[in-house]
């Protein structure tokens, strides 16, 4: 069974998978690593920093010739970080988290094709009249940032596929085998993009701490909150959280967000806990679909993987 759509047809890629472009993790090998397995790897460039850019660019490009992608803060960047994108010749730019009004253009003008993260409705319709050429539809399930009030992915995918028709909307949050990505194309979806799955891989820039969490991880330990963002003062605007494994920070200030953005020392007792070692460099960024990893495969071999058990997976939907 080929699983061929609307998204494999516009990038001409052999499986409708995109690697969620996790800025800090969706480094060059891990782009360049799905792209070879026939899935969109998406580089995940974040604010756009042009010493990490042309690191990981390097790798990508040395490591494949198949399609791949750039991801951006959209909150964080600035149109001179997508003008030096677009001078790379990437396949897609794709948007999270803000207004894409400033870019969208931009990116359509130089041909690139342009995906655009909607966490709501009202995010939807703004891609749409922004002319996306992929919506991606995240639901609050999905590990590292998303929607302070989001929607669970199950519900909120079918009315972005109605509502975006015919502009093909991937799936995201809360897949991490081969039994989600066949939901989501059940649901309408055109693919589906994901994160957490591939942050356990030899290719992902990760810690081997983060890789031992994430493969020991429970998608009951995990939490969305803004604590650990403003705990190391990161700028996020407040209407994305993230979602979490377990952290002593969480412990100790949850429910009190307020009263810690109004705490220097707390934010400063934070800084002292990292430098001593005592907390993780990183929060662990999970999604609800933790439970579901538990190896570390390359990232070529678990695309195939993922495919596999979708094809399973939809045949036996069709028998029963």
């Amino acid at each position: 069974m080929a699983l061929s759509t609307a998204f494999t047809k516009l990038f001409g890629v052999q499986h409708p998978i995109a690697l969620a472009p996790m800025g800090g993790s969706a480094g060059g090998a891990l782009t360049a690593a799905v792209s070879r397995g026939g899935g969109l790897g998406l580089l995940g460039s974040a604010n756009g920093d042009r010493e990490w850019l042309a690191r990981e660019l390097a790798i990508v490009t040395a490591n494949t010739t198949k399609p791949w992608g750039i991801g951006f803060l959209t909150w964080q960047i600035d149109v001179d970080a997508i003008e030096h994108a677009l001078e790379q010749k990437p396949g897609a730019v794709m948007l999270s988290f803000g207004d894409p009004s400033p870019f969208a253009e931009r990116i359509r003008r130089s041909g690139t094709a342009l995906i655009i993260q909607v966490t709501d409705l009202e995010e939807a319709r703004r891609a749409v009249d922004l002319g996306a050429d992929v919506i991606v539809a995240q639901g609050s399930e999905s590990g590292g940032h998303g929607a302070r009030h989001g929607r669970s992915t199950l519900p909120f995918v079918p009315v972005v596929v109605d509502l975006a028709a015919p502009v093909p909307v991937l799936a995201a949050g809360g897949i991490a085998d081969g039994r989600g990505l066949a939901a989501a194309l059940a649901l309408g979806a055109a693919g589906a993009v994901i994160g957490t799955r591939f942050q356990a891989t030899t290719e992902a820039l990760v810690s081997p701490s983060t890789t031992t969490a994430i493969i020991e991880g429970h998608g009951g330990d995990t939490e969305r909150n803004r604590i650990l963002d403003i705990a190391r003062s990161s700028p996020w605007p407040s209407k994305y959280t993230a979602r979490t494994l377990g952290h002593p920070f969480l412990d100790e200030w949850r429910g009190r967000e307020s009263e810690l953005a109004a705490d220097p020392h707390a934010r400063q007792a934070y800084q002292v806990a990292l430098s001593q070692g005592e907390i993780p460099p990183l929060p662990v960024w999970a999604g609800e679909a933790v439970d579901l990893i538990n190896d570390l495969p390359s990232a070529t071999d678990l695309v195939n993987s993922l495919v596999t058990q979708a094809e399973e997976a939809l045949a036996r939907a069709g028998k029963e």
